[in-house]
């Protein structure tokens, strides 16, 4: 595994590739049984026809072979000071963070020191504002608390502020943390040495998704917020203006019908949580607890999963067929017998989760069979 670790770091870092394309890659190698060295060794013909590459994602991924020398250099150096690399298709990745990113943003690798064995216990965010007031970091520092008490882990982008607040309360009170930070592991001695004693007795683990020897910078501290939303089953709002980088992640977390509770402000506070609540979110008192007026409908919205809609037998049908490989619509409707036209049976298979269609000419549709890799649940 170990030699493996460069090619998998060449491929996270791939410039100009996006995740949705790398995981489409890991993808295919795995259900082909073949390691990610065969990836790099596969000649152009192959990567276009099989791999639905194009000429210039081809060109990157062979021009990425001059950096493993140094990607292997980094590779030794992260081990020997007892960071992990850990790939997408490892059991240490974290299932939460998968299944809330999906295949599209994911990231392929993820570097971290400390307990790996937080990444798979129920977790939650809290976020808010740099400048938070005074009654946005009390409400942090109770919802630390109960989660502590739980045993919930509390994921923490390590900004000042909210951030900051979540991972001191919940070292306070023996609680677990996730330190997910803005920049590349190698460059955070000083909170190496700060947390030294909290990571070493296993109740924080820090976490990057950057090349490692990467500094913060702006665009990184930006990147970073997906990874915070996505490894929490449940965020927590202490504070959030209407625009930045909380309440754009409110925003797309609730399209995304994620799980997402925001302190219920009072009238004097110049905030938008109440527009947050408005657009959907859970208001909850200064404890973290859903306020009574909250409508049973609206507590139902965030605590079922959303699902495919029931099937008919002919839906049961038309999946038991993809299961045994890829057909086009016209296939399917010959195969079945049905009494649906191309286009009807095209829109009904465009429309499900589970079903991958191929692009090429013409279009085929199969099974997603990366579920049955667990790669992604």
């Amino acid at each position: 595994m170990k030699q493996e670790y460069a090619y998998w770091m060449a491929l996270a870092h791939l410039p100009k590739l996006s995740n949705k394309i790398k995981n489409e890659l890991i993808v295919k190698i795995f259900q082909e049984g073949l390691s990610i060295i065969d990836l790099f060794q596969l000649d152009r013909i192959t990567l276009k026809k099989d791999y639905l590459l194009n000429d210039n994602e081809i060109t990157l991924l062979e021009e990425s072979k001059n950096d493993l020398a140094n990607y292997a250099f980094i590779v030794e150096d992260l081990l020997e000071q007892g960071y992990d690399i850990i790939p997408i298709t490892s059991e240490n990745y974290s299932s939460i963070l998968k299944n809330n990113l999906k295949r599209s943003y994911s990231p392929p690798v993820i570097y971290t020191k400390g307990n790996k064995q937080i990444l798979k216990e129920k977790s939650i965010a809290i976020v808010g504002s740099r400048d938070a007031s005074e009654i946005a970091l009390k409400f942090t520092d109770n919802v630390a608390m109960k989660a502590s008490k739980d045993f919930k882990v509390v994921v923490s982008g390590f900004a000042k502020g909210v951030d900051k607040q979540a991972l001191d309360s919940a070292i306070k009170y023996n609680g677990q943390s996730i330190i997910v930070l803005p920049q590349g592991i190698m460059t955070f001695d000083s909170g190496f040495i700060k947390y030294y004693r909290h990571i070493i007795d296993g109740n924080v683990i820090v976490l990057s998704t950057f090349f490692p020897k990467a500094p913060w910078n702006v665009k990184l501290a930006m990147a970073r917020n997906p990874i915070i939303y996505g490894l929490a089953e449940e965020i927590y709002v202490a504070e959030s203006s209407e625009k930045g980088g909380t309440w754009s992640g409110v925003l797309d977390g609730l399209r995304k019908g994620r799980k997402i509770f925001v302190r219920e402000s009072n009238h004097a506070e110049k905030n938008a949580n109440k527009i947050l609540i408005e657009k959907g979110a859970l208001p909850v008192d200064l404890a973290g607890n859903i306020v009574k007026h909250v409508r049973y409908e609206q507590i139902e919205t965030f605590t079922h999963v959303v699902s495919e809609p029931k099937m008919e037998p002919i839906e049961t049908k038309i999946y038991e067929l993809l299961n045994e490989g890829a057909f086009t619509s016209k296939e399917i409707v010959k195969k079945l017998n049905l009494d649906w036209s191309v286009r009807k049976l095209t829109s009904f298979l465009k429309s499900h989760t589970k079903v991958q269609t191929i692009n090429k000419k013409p279009l085929k549709f199969t099974i997603k069979q990366f579920e049955e890799f667990s790669l992604f649940n």
